[in-house]
């Protein structure tokens, strides 16, 4: 979609839009100009990413990618300090403004006498004049009318005034709601000359405010608006970021939802003709998200995020060809083709899955495609495994017989997982492969394997540092984990958010292999989520207002078990002779976490990060946040009982039988804990694979025995035997021994 290769609507439409008749041309006569000058406006590119074509290995090799998103941009300028010079340059004075001393109480006590007495003459004239320009909007709104405000920190806007008139604007008469609507188009369709002013930029903070745009009438009128905004430069962008970061939570939501709805509508509108075509108009998708992305970046650097990430994502995009839209991204590049994968935060992570495993389809078919040519030129026989990745294991030998598997048929990768146990007959239909995983990954973290350490105090795994000749097994973890994506199976494994974040460090695999791969920066906060206790210790040394040198007698070198040896090492050259100060701590807790995060154990993590990508290499993985890679890889932690009520199959049973009913009201009833056990007990997670409770083709089958047998499960089906219980208090007693004794991946 070209958003800059179409005209603008007629005048006619924006008219209509607000009720404006034919004699519209004439009284507001910089339309025609406005027009002129906005079809020949264009925006400012940012500077891409680069991503990959298909190498000798599979690998990706560098090529130029359009920005990922407005977010990355705008973590990098979280400082007015690292604009560059040219953006730092002063603004133009701002015009004088007109002094305005209406309070908030004054407006409210207005509105109440309207409301009263029904004459709205006094708050029609405050409507009329404030929103007749750019210069009588900050007159309203600026807490001082002449004041600079130049600051990120500060836009100088009374919020809590903005507030109550957006608020009460709705319960005003249509009329003067129209007159908000004509003097916004007024204020939009002024002539500009020169850069904006800070003024101007106010403005358009408080219009893009207003609680009028949720009605498709006033959408041509948000389209325009929506326009300039996106249009502003970086600078502008950056001060905006900031000041949307201060809204009300309530508030930064609303206008988000608002945003989602109007990318919806413009993409599937309930009346067709509700709207103007979209070929006149194409531009309008492209402005909306350009400005979405400004909230995502503010709700980004807010610490916390002012609402979940995944309330970013726009459902609708699930219903259009995401696979076009990923071609178009990989295609043109820093071109003016606008595409959804230059802004992923709006999309799913179904979405992403589903782009993801395509794309490595894609890949894969046209291997075999080149295999199958080959075996025909040669006059071979064309045996149908080719199309599979078939791995055949024996249970004694489960952990070499599987590395030896992967690593002979590392170029079929990403083909269809099928699992054979040697010995033992049976067609693998997807419960032999989630067997494989269970088992694989049971002995793997098994911490007497030495592989990974379990953390109690934060309940998740870690690389252990120990060295060796061969970092195999970690390449096959990884690779095990990609599998686990490509096949759709979610996986019982806890890694802490920051191992997701050093496997998208870079998200593709660097042409060069002799580049470094998993060094994410590290944060006191990440070490937090996984060694908590040594975090505490680090914050109180950068706390402690003592004498560090003599009180922690600490210096630049530290300390580690090996295979049951104790080794040193120097955080930096000469670190052993290096005393930890007072003013010198902050730069030993950042190596410190950095050596214990990135550099102890780094071949561990370079092969595991290798074995992932070895599967998932594809420039989707660009798309994704390490909390997306993590709900790929191990599912979501949000249950929807309810869902997978409905999704259930069932064997024996019927969904009206007394058992199955009473099992649901038993299950429903359930505190969250206990559903957690109850789905672990029955699929071997308690997580929800990506796309839904719909997803585990959850049964529930009938086994003739007396009733009182516990139920029993099998994981590997994602399947719950129940005798035929006709009593609810019963099966719940029942139940709730069986799920709580489950142990490990469930009982088979």
């Amino acid at each position: 979609m070209d958003e800059h290769s179409d005209k603008l609507p007629p005048i006619s439409h924006i008219c209509a839009a607000v009720g404006l008749g034919r004699g519209a041309k004439q009284s507001f006569p910089l339309l025609s100009n406005f027009f002129t000058t906005q079809n020949q406006r264009r925006e400012t590119r940012g500077r891409g990413f680069t991503s990959s074509t298909v190498g000798p290995l599979g690998l990706r090799h560098v090529r130029e990618l359009p920005p990922i998103c407005s977010e990355v941009r705008q973590k990098q300028r979280i400082s007015i300090d690292t604009l560059p010079p040219e953006v730092k340059a002063p603004f133009p004075c701002d015009p004088i403004i007109p002094l305005r001393t209406k309070t908030t109480k004054e407006f409210q006590e207005e509105m109440e006498r309207a409301i009263q007495s029904g004459d709205w003459k006094e708050v029609r004239e405050f409507f009329l004049t404030t929103f007749d320009s750019f210069i009588e909007i900050n007159a309203a709104f600026k807490r001082e009318a002449n004041g600079s405000f130049k600051t990120i920190d500060d836009s100088g806007v009374n919020a809590k005034f903005v507030n109550a008139v957006y608020d009460a604007l709705p319960n005003t008469p249509q009329d003067i709601q129209k007159s908000v609507l004509k003097g916004i188009i007024n204020s939009l369709l002024r002539e500009w000359k020169g850069p904006r002013t800070k003024d101007d930029l106010r403005a358009y903070f408080i219009l893009v405010q207003n609680s009028l745009y949720s009605s498709t009438s006033t959408f041509v009128i948000y389209a325009h608006l929506l326009r300039q905004i996106a249009a502003l430069s970086e600078a502008d962008h950056h001060f905006l970021v900031h000041w949307l970061k201060k809204l009300s939570v309530r508030r930064f939501k609303q206008l988000v939802e608002r945003l989602l709805h109007f990318i919806s509508t413009r993409l599937f509108p309930v009346e067709l003709d509700e709207l103007p075509p979209l070929n006149k108009c194409s531009w309008w998708i492209p402005s909306a998200t350009k400005v979405l992305a400004l909230f995502n970046a503010a709700n980004s650097i807010s610490s916390p995020p002012i609402m979940p990430f995944t309330d970013f994502y726009n459902m609708a995009l699930e219903h259009v060809d995401f696979m076009e839209e990923y071609r178009t991204w990989q295609n043109y590049g820093n071109s003016n083709r606008f595409s959804f994968c230059q802004f992923p935060f709006i999309l799913s992570t179904v979405v992403k899955k589903s782009i993801i495993q395509k794309d490595s389809e894609q890949q894969m078919i046209k291997q075999a495609r080149q295999s199958l040519v080959s075996k025909v030129s040669r006059r071979q026989r064309v045996d149908m495994n080719l199309l599979f990745l078939n791995i055949k294991v024996r249970r004694a030998q489960l952990l070499s017989d599987s590395l030896d598997e992967l690593m002979r048929k590392r170029s079929d990768l990403k083909k269809k997982l099928r699992v054979t146990f040697v010995g033992e007959a049976g067609l693998d239909m997807g419960g032999l492969t989630k067997e494989w995983f269970l088992l694989l990954l049971r002995q793997i973290f098994n911490t007497d394997f030495g592989m990974f350490s379990y953390l109690k105090d934060s309940g998740c795994h870690w690389f252990s540092s120990w060295k060796c000749d061969n970092y195999s097994e970690f390449q096959l973890v990884g690779t095990l984990m990609g599998l686990a994506v490509y096949n759709s199976i979610a996986l019982d494994i806890h890694f802490p958010l920051y191992c997701y974040r050093k496997l998208l460090t870079p998200p593709t695999i660097p042409c060069d292999q002799n580049s470094l791969v998993g060094m994410a920066t590290a944060t006191l906060e990440d070490l937090q989520l996984i060694m908590p206790e040594l975090a505490n210790g680090l914050a109180e040394l950068l706390s402690y207002e003592g004498n560090v040198e003599e009180d922690f007698y600490l210096t630049f070198q530290v300390f580690q078990e090996d295979l049951g040896a104790v080794r040193s090492y120097n955080l930096k050259p000469g670190g052993g002779k290096i005393p930890v100060t007072k003013q010198n701590r902050k730069e030993f807790v950042q190596l410190y976490i950095d050596f214990l995060l990135n550099k102890s154990i780094y071949k561990q993590f370079a092969a595991f990060y290798h074995g992932f990508h070895s599967v998932c290499a594809s420039d989707a993985l660009m798309l994704l946040r390490p909390e997306e890679v993590e709900m790929l890889v191990c599912g979501s932690p949000s249950l929807d009982m309810n869902a997978l009520q409905k999704a259930a199959q069932y064997e024996g049973f019927s969904r009206s039988d007394t058992t199955v009913r009473c099992f649901w009201d038993v299950v429903l009833a359930f505190p969250l804990e206990l559903q957690k056990k109850l789905l672990h007990f029955a699929t071997g997670s308690d997580r929800v694979p990506v796309g839904g409770m719909a997803e585990l083709n959850f049964k529930i089958s009938k086994i003739d025995v007396p009733t009182d047998w516990l139920p029993v499960s099998h994981t590997c089906f994602n399947q719950i035997c129940l005798p035929p219980y006709r009593n609810r208090k019963e099966l719940k007693h029942k139940l709730t021994i069986a799920i709580s004794n489950a142990e490990g991946f469930g009982l088979e």
